[in-house]
This record gives C-alpha cells, structure tokens and sequence, in this order.
C-alpha cells in the first residue's frame, strides 16, 4: 500500500487499530480534507467541524496564508537546531513578546511540553528570586484540570484515566477546588514555599466551566500579594477563542507567566511558548532548557501568520458575537427539552450537558448521530458535548449547525 493509493474509511480505521496503539477512541469518521469550517471524509461526505482539533484549528482548516508561511518556509530552511541562530526566530520573538505584551518568549512545540517549561521556570524562580530552599517549591493547581500528559502533568491530575498504573508520581502540587478564591487564599496564608498557582481561565476538558465572574482578578491579586506567580495555560482558551485574544483579559487580567499553544499555528504544526517578563524569564541559562525542534523557523513563520490571521481578520470580535448567538439559539431549544440540562460557555467555547448520568453513552451517540448529519463533535467526561468550531465561521453557517445540532437532539428526546 502506498501513500498516494485510495483508502476507504474502514481499511484507514483497520490500519490504526492494527498497527497504532489504542491511545485514543475517535469518532467512526476518517478525513481526508479540510477547508475554513468544513472537512471531508475519504468517501467525499462534507461536514462542520466542531471540534476545531481542540481549539487548535482557530483560523480555520488549511488558512492560505498560514500554510503559504509554512510552504515559503519550508523551502528555504526548516531546521537549525537552537546550536545555531537563524532568520525567522529573532523575528518571531519581536513579534510575539509584542503582540502579548511581555518582555520574553521561550518557544517550543507541544502544549504539554509548554506546561513542563512554565512548571520549571516557576520552581527555578522560587529558588533563585523567592529564596525557597532547593527541593521544596510547590506549585497549586486546580481540581479537575487538563494540562497535558506528561508524568509530572498527570502527577496532579485527578483523572484516573490518565493516572493509573503510571507512577510513582513527581511531588510537588497542591490541588484546591476550581472557581475557589477563598480555597487558595487559605493555602496561600498556611502553606509554606508556594512558588506559583497553575490555572485554566476556563477548564475546557473539563467540560467547558466557565469560572464565575471576578475569579481570575482576584486569584492574580492574591498571588500577587503572596509573591506566588500566578501561571495562565491559555494553550485551549487563547488566541481568541473565547471572544478576547485571551481568555484573561475578560478580567483585564495579566499573568506573570502565559502557557500558550495549539491555535498558535492555526493547526498546521506544532508551536507552543511561554511568556514572561525579564525578572521571570531570567532565570534560564544555556543549557538549562531546550527542544530541538523548539523555535524552528517554519514554527516561526507559520505562528507569525496565525497571529496576523487573528488580528486581521477580528477573529476575537466574530467569536464574541458568534458565541452569544449559538448560547441564545442553544437555550430557545433547551427551554423546551428533556435531553439536555444546560448550554455554558464564552465565545465560541461552549458545551451542552446531556440529561444522563456520566457513565452512559447517550453523549456519545449523540456525537454519532450528529456526524450522520454532517457536523462533528466530540462528548467529554461522559455526559457532556463540547462544541468549538473554527473561529472564522460566518452567521449563516453558525444558524445551519444549530439547525443541525437541535434536530439531532429532538431525536434522543
């Protein structure tokens, strides 16, 4: 079998299950193309994405100008390593210190290994500017969260999923309920060498729990007060998918160290970075930290577009208006149902939870359903059903998926 031969959707699902490991559960779909909001599927069906690769895909499947940079790029000088400087990552550092305001950048690749970095910059920070004794900084992190899957990530994680029979796990994490200003503020006045508090803006793998309003204001003023760096991993919730380039910034707040990944590149490749001013960043040397991959100049070129597509064409603005529309014409139904409890969200990161308990399929089904009638979803933690197109989806598109999406649930009803 070649690469160029013709497959069809159950000999691509055969391969994955016979030589891929079953890490993953998706959706019976195989795709083969994507364009803006629509992909198809290797039989030629067409259908909405409503995933958006999990908010990676913000700017749309395949934006040319985004993968015009990659192939530009691309043809020129993909790799250096970070042995040598080239002449795309200068740039891009300018660029995106400027673009989220902060003074430097550490680039890397995947969003989990964006987290490791923050989670290494804090304790070193501790140590070095805090004067925490070496071994002893801990970090405090919030229930039911989703960093990544990384053995220090799932240290703390309490999804048993993700955790079991992978230990021993790395020390180091406090966990304190989500949307609790009064929790942290407890541990920060009894607990001793707190270095930093990692939090979602709004957990998205949790099931899309938006925090209730003033939460980030006062979690950052608190760390502040206590000397702790207050961390935002804006890897799902950034670069506008929330209706503002970050989700922070619905509370005008700035943290001290930025977690951002996926929609970095618009999904075409994987570019991660942290941010952080001078005082913070400060603290890593040569040596110290590093990804070979990490800062490679078609990463550079390709973030560079996705963020001139996110500005240019007001992408933030079209998922505030377009969030509080889909909201609105989600609860006209859900006034009226038995299937679904509750529409919650901001922007255009929004999730319905189904009238079912946790452990049923009914999500799931439903997601299937949906897929028979061309729109894609995915359930998460059971009962719930995230939806999160791509940020550049029009109003006539967006009134077409509700369309879909209500008349797929009046059949589970």
């Amino acid at each position: 079998m070649t690469i160029t031969e013709q497959l069809t959707s159950q000999d691509a699902i055969n391969l994955e299950n016979n030589y891929g490991a079953h890490n993953y559960h998706p959706l019976p779909v195989v795709l083969s193309k994507g364009e803006g909001v629509h992909v198809w599927d290797v039989e030629g069906q067409r259908y909405y994405d409503f995933l958006s690769a999990y908010s990676a895909v913000n700017q749309g499947h395949c934006h040319p100008k985004i993968v015009g940079a990659m192939e530009e790029q691309a043809k020129k000088l993909t790799l250096t390593s970070r042995a040598f400087y080239n002449d795309m990552l200068g740039r891009f550092e300018k660029y995106i210190t400027g673009y989220f305001g902060f003074d430097k950048v550490l680039p890397m690749n995947t969003g989990a290994e964006a987290v490791e970095t923050a989670i290494k910059i804090c304790r070193k920070w501790a140590y070095e500017k805090k004067g925490v004794a070496e071994q002893d900084a801990r970090i405090i992190v919030c229930e039911n969260n989703f960093h990544g899957r990384t053995t220090t990530i799932i240290s703390f994680s309490n999804d048993e999923d993700a955790r079991k029979n992978f230990g021993p796990y790395t020390p180091g994490f406090i966990k304190i309920p989500y949307d609790d200003t009064d929790a942290l503020e407890q541990v920060l006045k009894t607990e001793e060498n707190i270095a930093g508090f990692l939090v979602e803006p709004i957990q998205g793998e949790a099931g899309v729990y938006v925090p209730s309003d003033g939460y980030l204001k006062k979690a950052a003023a608190l760390c502040k007060a206590h000397n702790v760096l207050f961390i935002a991993d804006e890897i799902q919730t950034g670069i506008a998918r929330t209706g503002k380039l970050l989700a922070v910034h619905h509370e005008d707040v700035k943290p001290d160290v930025l977690i951002l990944g996926k929609a970095l590149s618009g999904g075409t490749y994987p570019v991660s970075a942290v941010l952080a001013d001078d005082t913070i960043m400060e603290v890593i040397k040569p040596g110290q930290h590093g990804s070979t991959f990490g800062g490679n100049p078609v990463a550079a070129a390709v973030a560079m577009a996705a963020l001139d597509v996110i500005e240019e064409e007001k992408l933030a603005d079209n998922a505030e208006e377009l969030g509080r529309f889909f909201r609105e014409g989600m609860q006209k139904y859900i006034d009226g149902s038995g299937i679904v409890k509750l529409v919650r969200g901001k922007g255009l990161l929004n999730a319905i939870v189904i009238n079912d308990s946790e452990d049923s399929s009914t999500a799931w089904d439903i997601c299937v359903a949906l897929k028979e009638n061309g729109l894609l979803a995915k359930p998460t933690h059971g009962n719930i059903i995230r939806f999160a197109p791509p940020l550049v989806m029009n109003k006539e598109q967006l009134e077409d998926c509700i369309r879909i999406i209500t008349k797929t649930l009046k059949a589970f009803e």
